[in-house]
């Protein structure tokens, strides 16, 4: 399946590309699925305990994975990105991963109605489910952030799976907006654990993708609690589907529905914590913040998951230009790298004196920062402490 794609450049010269990911992108539109893995693990083995297999392999073999293919620095030339982004294979692999969230959930779901389980496996199966629908979330960033009208009807569809329907007006029109900034509920700050930050993101999020949809309804005439609201289309949507699982399996739905729900949205709280984690965007003597650029951004370049996420660790290209296609996004020499792909960075995350120790040094030395703490996003919180121990 090697594409060439073929351009001129400013000088009258022949431009010649290949993407030689073009096939491996297929790992994007797999990695819903790794429910049914957990299941058949189960079915094969007998022992509930298999259920657990995504885990292990999202956050054991992934990482070991990035660490051993290395990462990859290629970018394409600009001349080739218009014909790159109307080649529709890309977008289609978008598409199709849409329906396959609803499989995962439902597939689960079924399982978890019309077998005899444990609690632990209740729980556990709930967990590997709300984790793919936690990272399948990414499908909704990706989709979310085209202005086609099927693109956008499609992210709201992906984002009723783990009932997280403001997300595409909230990150679009108020994270892109303000990343950076210590205004941003969605940019965690130095100093700060993953636990204070979800404490102030989810809601905060919510609140403020409720007051852009609303002042855009109200600007346009239309009733803010009605069918032309965004969210509500998709909260509905999401409504229908949990409503009929629990009428289709019975109560158990209940708490197993609760638990994956909470899970992917943990999950869309790791990557928002990992992704800015105490960069700062420069205020301007205007009193406006700078714009975003490549530098306000934690970037990866490890090949195997971002072949599983839409290139979503190619974060900072993403900011600097949000409308780029995923096949699109390049690597910039001397940006924020994390040490790994987000399935390593998270469960680092969730120990909060190992990311400090980590990452707090890392930051400091950033080319843009060299240890001066007046271009951190520092928590207020902490201000006191960080100052003292880093001057």
């Amino acid at each position: 399946m090697v594409k060439q794609y073929l351009a001129m450049d400013a000088q009258g010269a022949r431009v010649q590309y290949s993407d030689r990911k073009r096939l491996w992108w297929l790992l994007s539109l797999l990695y819903p699925l790794g429910p049914l893995v957990g299941m058949a693990a189960c079915a094969w083995s007998g022992y509930e305990l298999a259920l657990a297999l995504p885990i292990v392999v999202s956050h054991g073999l992934m990482p070991m994975l990035d660490y051993l293919s290395g990462e990859d620095e290629n970018n394409p030339p600009e001349e080739v990105v218009p014909e790159l982004d109307q080649d529709r294979y890309y977008r289609y692999l978008t598409w199709a991963t849409v329906p396959l969230h609803f499989v995962a959930l439902i597939a689960s779901a079924w399982w978890v109605g019309e077998h005899a389980m444990s609690w632990g496996a209740i729980v556990l199966l709930a967990y590997v489910a709300g984790m793919h629908s936690g990272l399948g979330l990414n499908t909704g960033h990706e989709l979310g952030h085209k202005y086609t009208r099927l693109e956008q009807w499609l992210a709201r569809l992906v984002l009723a799976v783990p009932v997280y329907g403001h997300f595409t007006v909230e990150h679009g029109q108020g994270h892109h907006r303000w990343v950076a900034t210590p205004e941003d509920h969605a940019s965690a700050r130095m100093g700060e654990s993953i636990y204070r930050f979800a404490l102030r993101e989810l809601p905060g999020g919510v609140h403020r993708a409720w007051q852009i949809e609303k002042k855009r309804l109200q600007k346009a005439g239309q009733a803010v609690w009605g069918w032309h609201n965004t969210m509500l289309q998709s909260y509905a949507i999401a409504a229908t589907l949990q409503l009929g699982l629990v009428l289709a399996f019975g109560w158990v739905m209940v708490p197993f529905l609760a638990i994956h729900n909470m899970v992917a949205w943990w999950q869309l709280t790791s990557a928002n914590y990992v992704e800015h984690y105490g960069l700062l965007r420069e205020r301007l003597a205007s009193g406006q913040y700078e714009t975003p650029k490549p530098h306000h951004s934690w970037n990866a370049n490890h090949v195997v998951s971002n072949l599983s996420l839409f290139h979503l660790q190619r974060h900072s290209d993403h900011h600097a230009y949000p409308s780029r296609r995923y096949q699109s996004l390049r690597h910039f020499e001397n940006l924020p790298q994390l040490p790994s792909g987000y399935f390593g960075m998270f469960p680092l995350a969730y120990i909060p004196p190992l990311w400090f120790k980590v990452m707090d040094p890392r930051l400091l030395a950033l080319p843009h920062v060299r240890g001066d703490m007046r271009k951190v996003n520092i928590d207020p919180a902490h201000r006191d402490k960080l100052l003292q121990r880093y001057g």
